[in-house]
């Protein structure tokens, strides 16, 4: 402001000049010259103050600015430049060449359905701040440069209504349709891609390959009543199976669309309005094989971490690498309150929730992996194989020996000791106090607006629910998020359940809530029907934590969080205040495998028709990546999983391609649960 007053008051001075004695002439001179010097300092020192104000922040901006990079580079050459070199640039490792020579040729059509988070999604009305992205992807492939360009208008654009559970006013946006939809989650990150290739191979093409596009977002039946997606699915395979001469149809899912798809065995035949009125036949009529990849069939524990404080333990490590910078009040960040903000208005993450209770998971002094044991010096899990005909025996390792097992049934512990001690050392149950301080909800925030759900509890609230020495198992960690979530909760239990079934033909379970839960539907009647459970193992998946109270009791924070500062001993399986088990990296083997090593074999009362069921299992070995990692979404270009998909396609049964392939512990886990079937 000084400057550009300073610039109109020159001509002045100059004029004022002209009938002036020679004198005064210099006397303006020198105060012409002396006003521009005092200008020039006062902008140094200006200068030297907004540059010291701004030092710090501009210091960690840029530590901030180093660190993503970082981590996003280590990301993409882990996860993208291995699987792209060896799949894409050896074409003749890839399985679909070797058996098109071999003579072998599409037969079946196809229909892939993807999981969460790995189906596109685009924009298609929104809010002022999304001008110019109309149908442009606000989720996948390209869209999460959306997230560095306007971070607050993506998080807002990605939310559901917390009421509804559907659009909020003013935004629609929808699934990316097609095999576009979903072939990368990132650029150069593939998902479907690699598969897509090998099937186009051997004959597959848009008339009998198809991807099963849904609203990732949402509740499995709001799928159907906002967009109608599972009618068009139903009629999709339908035109497929006449279009290509009656031939059944093979199902692909994947991860979460392993529940959707299970959802919609029950949608299609039951009547309307409720469903889709296909008949007690339609299933045997049109479906050959359902080939479930990463299957979470009971739930993954993760889900619970993240509805509780937003973290797993790639976040929790993060964080404590990094202490702070999510946290920062300073650089203002608050990242994991934005993501629990958007991700509890997804129903979806509800469906991930464990399932079976006790029952499945465990007690607070018993699990079914009890005597599992862990060596994280090698970076995989080792066993006994028990001597079954259908287990493969060729890579049995040393087992290392611990003297207490982990209890594994405490999934959400406060504190190691209550993680570790035995049951009757512990404080009672907390259910009547959670119950009681619920009760009580109602009190004057002073935290303004709410950022969270935790911003309308009171301090002693918090401090109660995390109090040292305290546990929560299958079952009573539902009334810790009813709690602490209950909007959330009240919202998405219309939609899900995730007991075990007293009596199936009770007329309750016809609702749809129960159809994405296997413990709680019964599979089609469709004899010639097969299933495949088929999911990676020797991989530490997360199965339970160790909480902390957060060191910030503030405003508009999460109040809990991971105890990263909690290890286990040598060759433990706790590590930074997770504890692992056997599994892919994301589903612990006990929820892919159990249904059809256990709930489904045979004929019982959840497979009244004993529709085939088939354990194939891909185990990981260290330092693999790409057409031999056998993680949650590398699997995915698995040249071993891959032939497997191709043949079942190509027609061949469960048996033709080698049966029961098993290499964890399942079989031992399953016949420790105690279900009635």
């Amino acid at each position: 402001m000084a400057s550009n007053f300073l610039r109109l008051r020159k001509p002045y001075y100059v004029e004022s000049t002209i009938n002036c004695s020679s004198s005064s002439d210099q006397k303006l001179v020198n105060l012409s010259f002396g006003i521009d010097e005092t200008r020039n300092q006062t902008k140094k020192r200006q200068a030297k103050e907004h540059h010291g104000r701004r030092s710090c922040l501009d210091s960690c901006c840029w530590v901030t600015g180093y660190l993503c990079t970082t981590w996003w580079l280590l990301l993409f050459l882990y996860h993208c430049c291995l699987p792209f070199t060896v799949v894409h640039e050896v074409p003749e490792l890839m399985p679909a060449a070797r058996l098109k020579r071999e003579g072998l040729t599409g037969i079946h059509p196809v229909v892939l359905v993807p999981g969460i988070v790995t189906g596109g999604l685009e924009l298609w009305e929104g809010k002022p701040c999304a001008d110019g992205l109309f149908r442009k992807r606000l989720w996948g492939g390209g869209g999460f440069t959306q997230l560095l360009k306007r971070p607050l208008c993506w998080l807002e654009h990605l939310s559901l209504h917390n009421e509804t559970g559907l659009d909020p006013p003013g935004i629609r946006v929808r699934p990316v349709p097609g095999l576009f939809g979903a072939d990368y989650s990132a650029p150069g990150y593939f998902v479907w891609d690699v598969l897509v290739k090998n099937l186009a191979k051997i004959g597959y093409e848009g008339k009998n390959l198809h991807m099963a596009a849904y609203d990732w977002r949402l509740s499995f039946q709001n799928t159907e009543v906002r967009d109608r997606a599972l009618s068009r699915l139903k009629s999709k395979i339908e035109l497929m199976y006449r279009a290509n001469g009656n031939k059944k149809v093979v199902v692909v899912p994947h991860s979460m669309g392993v529940a959707y798809f299970l959802h919609f065995l029950k949608w299609v035949e039951t009547p309307p309005p409720m469903g889709g009125g296909g008949g007690l036949g339609w299933c045997a009529e049109h479906i050959k094989a359902i080939v479930n990849i990463g299957p979470s069939f009971l739930g993954v524990p993760k889900a619970v971490s993240n509805i509780l404080s937003a973290e797993g333990k790639d976040v929790a490590y993060f964080r404590a690498m990094a202490p702070g910078v999510l946290d920062s009040g300073t650089l203002g960040l608050r990242a994991l309150e934005h993501v629990m903000r958007v991700s509890r208005t997804w129903d979806s993450v509800v469906s991930l929730m464990p399932k079976g209770g006790e029952t499945i998971w465990g007690n607070m002094d018993w699990s079914p992996e009890d005597e599992h044991v862990c060596d994280f010096s090698k970076k995989r899990y080792f066993r006994l194989s028990p001597s079954d005909n259908n287990v493969n025996k060729s890579n049995a390792k040393q087992v290392f020996r611990v003297k207490d097992p982990v209890k594994y049934g405490r999934i959400i512990s406060f504190g190691k000791a209550a993680s570790v001690l035995h049951s009757s050392q512990l404080p009672t149950a907390v259910l009547k106090e959670i119950l009681h301080m619920s009760a009580s909800r109602n009190f004057t925030s002073s935290c303004g607006e709410a950022w969270t759900e935790y911003d309308e509890m009171s301090r002693e609230s918090i401090q109660k629910i995390g109090a040292a020495d305290k546990a929560y198992t299958a079952t009573t960690l539902f009334d810790l998020l009813r709690f602490v979530a209950p909007k959330m909760m009240n919202r998405t239990e219309a939609h899900f359940s995730h007991g075990i079934a007293d009596n199936l033909d009770d007329p309750k379970y016809n609702h749809y809530k129960f159809w994405s839960n296997p413990l709680e539907m019964k599979l089609p009647d469709a004899p010639n029907m097969e299933i495949y459970c088929s999911y990676g193992v020797g991989i530490a998946t997360e199965r339970s934590y160790v909480y902390k109270l957060s060191p910030s009791n503030k405003c508009k924070r999460i109040p809990y969080q991971i105890d990263t500062s909690v290890d286990g001993e040598d060759r433990s399986c706790l590590k930074s205040g997770v504890y692992f088990a056997d599994g892919d990296e994301s589903v612990p083997v006990l929820s892919a495998g159990f249904m059809c090593a256990k709930g489904w074999k045979g004929r019982t009362r959840f497979n009244p028709s004993g529709i085939n069921t088939y354990l194939r299992e891909y185990q990981s070995k260290p330092l693999t990546s790409g057409i031999k990692s056998t993680a949650h979404v590398d699997i995915m270009g698995n040249i071993a999983l891959i032939e497997d998909i191709l043949r079942v396609a190509a027609g061949a049964t469960g048996e033709e391609i080698g049966g029961n392939k098993i290499y964890s512990d399942i079989l031992r886990m399953s016949e420790r649960i105690n279900l009635r079937l």
